[in-house]
């Protein structure tokens, strides 16, 4: 892979599996720093575990703006 996203962030909803933890394992690997969010922390937990130092979990519904408010905050 290339370091095409290198000093970038990428927030990818519902990347803790299936399609999303695809995707961002993908950014990951082109250098950009992750940011995943789920509603279930044990999978968000695996995810992050699974993807390593480039990303971070958060644990928010992004059918709630209270969540997304915590989420630009971070």
């Amino acid at each position: 892979m290339t370091n095409k996203l290198e000093g970038k962030i990428a927030v990818v909803t519902g990347g803790s599996s299936g399609i999303g933890l695809g995707i961002a394992k993908r950014f990951a690997a082109e250098g950009a720093h992750v940011y995943i969010t789920g509603r279930r922390q044990a999978e968000i937990d695996k995810a992050v575990a699974a993807i390593g130092k480039h990303a971070t979990g958060i644990q928010a519904d992004s059918t709630s703006f209270t969540d997304l408010d915590r989420l630009t905050r971070r």
